[in-house]
């Protein structure tokens, strides 16, 4: 039977068709560590998403909210360790930290009807240059 399987190699993203037998998904450990990161920033983005939620409520911390985000934010911990083994401390707290803000400023506009600044739009747009300076240069 033939599978489609996506490539990454030196940065470049390709597909090829293989059987099961013989096919290998070669994707490079640090390219893993870059998605984890994201994929634990959309998680703290949903647990933020649910402790916002419960802050609304009379008693926050006796609410379901706020059990569901602190669970959410405790999963991430096992995944970390991988991440930190494959990437720099400063390239996962830029990753990770830019792709919060711009996750959470979305979830804050959209759903929350908040409104930015022109300040906070500037920074944010220097939050992402420096992501790409980062990326660029490390």
């Amino acid at each position: 039977m033939a599978y489609f399987f996506l490539v990454w190699r030196r940065g470049a993203c390709s597909f090829r068709v293989g059987d099961e037998a013989n096919s290998k998904l070669t994707m490079g450990a640090r390219t893993i560590a870059v998605l984890v990161t994201i994929v634990f920033s959309v998680i703290g983005v949903l647990g933020d998403y649910f402790l916002k939620l419960a802050s609304a409520r009379e008693q926050p911390l006796r609410t379901g909210w706020f059990y569901l985000g602190f669970v959410l934010y405790a999963s991430t911990a096992f995944g970390w360790v991988f991440v930190m083994k494959h990437l720099k401390l400063a390239t996962i707290s830029v990753l990770y930290s830019v792709s919060l803000v711009l996750l959470l400023t979305a979830i804050g506009v959209v759903l929350f009807r908040e409104s930015l600044n022109y300040f906070e739009v500037i920074g944010i747009v220097l939050a992402v240059l420096s992501l790409v300076l980062l990326i660029r240069f490390a």
